[in-house]
């Protein structure tokens, strides 16, 4: 979390202790401190304030938007698309309508759920998009705005474009790069969290456009322009608004240094021995690497770079608490054994982080010989 987002955080909790709801003074001032933050946000994802609503997280939001999608088409049907890639809230929900489903019968019904391909730098196959979505009963698709994971972007204009021409909405996760990278422009519904631009974890934001058909399953709520029935954080809400003021102001510059950072790392790590650095090299996230290394235990190696002070992530972005090998990776067709993700924090959050990446570039060698050699493959 960026510093003034943790100031504010810690300001907030006691100026917007109080009921927004009520009509009280206290009541009153909490109300308004939690339509300044979803303001602040509309108006720096270039939506309007009611299109935005706070969920308890980036994977809830992600949630709640799919099934408000697919209950306002339900009349249409109740079929999901989405890429192979995307996170997991969205695949395996997916795989779970299309396990409850009743075997095809003599109609053929299509499966309620369809994964859509990517190439090897985790590019949607738009040909497979397409094809996807023109079959009947098809109520939203859903494409990220860039992978987490990998970094590689999605080509979202193109798919919007694809989804409109069959009038099925789509669904953008934007987690992996709000306040990242350039807020996406092509979308039906989109989700994000604000830990991605230096907010506090426990906060996702909606946003459910007026153009578009969405409706929440189960009982009205009088939450979040109806679109959750759980009360917001205030404190939390007024901390990201913090964090995305700082990140704007300094999102040209931050990618900038960041994408050199990343390009310093890739062509670090392509000096290592059977090594498959993924992803696209250009078209990509500013501040996220990935790579895979034969011979080489991606926990092992994990635990090995933080007893020297690095944290790095293994496996799914998404399911890393799992140790699976990456859905992602693997729907890439690249190299999943060893694998290590890095994703690099805001600068003002970390003032050290030039000396920090090139510490790690010197630490990294001797990290995979000596999980190597406990596999007994020194001579690599």
């Amino acid at each position: 979390m960026l510093p003034e987002a943790r100031s504010t955080l810690m300001a907030a909790l006691d100026a917007g202790w109080a009921d927004p709801r009520r009509l009280y003074t206290e009541g009153r001032a909490a109300r308004a401190l939690l339509d300044q933050a979803r303001e602040v946000l509309a108006h720096g994802m270039g939506v309007r304030p009611a299109e935005v609503s706070f969920l308890p997280s980036g994977p809830a939001a992600l949630r709640t938007g799919l099934d408000g999608l697919r209950y306002a088409g339900r009349r249409r049907g109740g079929r999901l698309v989405a890429t192979a890639v995307e996170h997991s809230s969205i695949l395996t929900t997916g795989r779970y309508y299309a396990a409850m489903a009743p075997s095809p019968g003599a109609a053929g019904d299509a499966s309620p759920f369809a994964e859509v391909p990517v190439d090897r730098l985790g590019r949607v196959d738009l040909s497979a998009l397409e094809e996807a979505v023109a079959v009947e009963g098809t109520v939203l698709a859903a494409v990220q705005s860039a992978n987490g994971e990998v970094g590689t972007r999605q080509p979202l204009g193109r798919a919007h474009e694809l989804c409109r021409a069959r009038d099925v909405p789509l669904l953008v996760d934007a987690m992996a790069s709000l306040g990242r990278d350039l807020t996406p422009e092509h979308f039906d519904v989109m989700a994000g969290d604000a830990r991605s631009w230096g907010g506090p974890g426990g906060l996702g934001v909606l946003v459910v456009p007026e153009r578009t058909r969405w409706r929440r399953p189960g009982p009205a709520s009088e939450l979040e322009h109806g679109r959750t029935d759980v009360e917001p954080v205030i404190a939390l809400a007024l901390a990201a608004a913090e964090a995305w003021r700082q990140t704007g102001a300094r999102q040209a510059d931050q990618s900038t240094s960041s994408s050199a950072l990343i390009r310093r790392l890739r062509t670090a790590v392509s000096d290592l021995a059977d090594v498959d650095v993924v992803g696209d090299p250009d078209d990509r996230l500013p501040h996220v690497l990935t790579f895979s290394l034969l011979y080489v235990d991606g926990e092992a190696l994990v635990t090995e770079l933080d007893r020297r002070g690095f944290a790095v992530g293994s496996g799914s972005a998404c399911t890393s608490s799992t140790l699976e090998p990456s859905h992602v990776l693997a729907a890439m067709g690249v190299l999943t054994h060893g694998n290590v993700r890095v994703t690099l924090p805001l600068e003002p959050s970390a003032s050290t982080l030039d000396a920090d990446v090139s510490r790690f570039i010197t630490e990294l060698p001797g990290a995979v010989a000596s999980v190597r050699a406990q596999l007994g493959r020194s001579d690599l």
